[in-house]
């Protein structure tokens, strides 16, 4: 098969749907893009395309890569899931929008239905072996957001040297208790985790590094955009404890200053909003983003 791969910028002329304008440059049919896009053949300015219906605009940067002569047919409508939704998924890795009160991984507990054994048997569905999956980083069992998972070893060893080398693009978005006044700022330190998996500041320790900026000041709350620089257990919650702003709904970190009478939800008000990383098979950049939880969007209506 010959492996091809196709830019194109968009024109005038050709606005409108993804699939239409991708079956017209490349002389496939509506069924066979189809089948292409859910292979992950097709990106729209760098971002990789999920959605047939998509539509595309004048200068905008199309790519796609795929070979001529297979016979790319569409997915089977993916079974409801629970816990998380597939954000990206291809047979190297697959990236997933996690819902709080999941937990990411077992724990010594060897607690059940975990974010990895439900993506483990979404992946496995009509297989006879189970998928495995390689963890790369996680999120704390009441935060929601992104998280990507290896397919292969070799895949998943790529992934954690990208995330110790700090090349990821990682950012959060949070309701904090009180006003921040700084319009954006970096907070350092080096964290310590004690027998109960904790974190605290200590003066040893593995360096921390949390850059934050404000979106949106409330009464008594602020809404602010974070991006890590590091990944260390709970970073962020302990950094903005230390601050004076801890996270709504935090009840480890200065959990009587985290309550608030409007944020009534068994969840951090903590979100992995938006991840991007190199693909370790294709070196393509990919950038993610998941849509703000409802809770966010109803406590910012409630505080108008």
């Amino acid at each position: 098969m010959a492996r091809l791969e196709f830019k194109h910028t968009v024109l005038a002329d050709d606005t409108g749907r993804v699939d239409v304008l991708v079956a017209r440059l490349i002389k496939f049919s509506r069924s066979r893009v189809r089948g292409l896009i859910d292979h992950g053949g097709a990106w729209i300015n760098d971002l990789p395309v999920s959605d047939a219906g998509t539509l595309v605009a004048s200068g905008d940067r199309l790519l796609l890569r795929y070979d001529s002569e297979r016979r790319y047919k569409e997915k089977s409508a993916p079974r409801p899931t629970r816990g998380f939704s597939v954000v990206y998924s291809d047979e190297h890795l697959i990236v997933v929008d996690k819902e709080s009160g999941i937990l990411t991984v077992p724990t010594e507990r060897r607690e059940s239905n975990t974010l990895v054994d439900l993506i483990a048997g979404h992946l496995s569905q009509g297989q006879r072996h189970s998928a495995k999956l390689g963890v790369v980083h996680r999120l704390d069992r009441d935060t929601s957001g992104l998280l990507v998972f290896g397919r292969s070893a070799a895949v998943t060893a790529h992934l954690i040297t990208q995330f110790a080398a700090r090349k990821p693009e990682r950012e959060y978005v949070a309701i904090v208790a009180g006003t921040v006044v700084k319009d954006s700022g970096e907070r350092r330190s080096h964290l310590q985790t004690d027998s109960a998996l904790n974190q605290k500041s200590a003066a040893v320790g593995e360096l921390a590094i949390t850059h934050f900026n404000v979106r949106r000041r409330f009464k008594d709350t602020t809404l602010v955009g974070l991006r890590l620089e590091t990944g260390r257990r709970n970073q962020i919650r302990v950094h903005m404890a230390e601050m004076g702003h801890p996270v709504l709904g935090d009840q480890r970190y200065r959990a009587g200053q985290a309550a608030h009478k409007d944020w009534q939800y068994k969840r951090l008000a903590l979100h992995a909003r938006s991840l991007g990383f190199v693909h370790p098979v294709t070196n393509q950049m990919l950038r993610f983003e998941a849509p703000i939880p409802a809770a966010f969007t109803r406590f910012e209506s409630s505080q108008r």
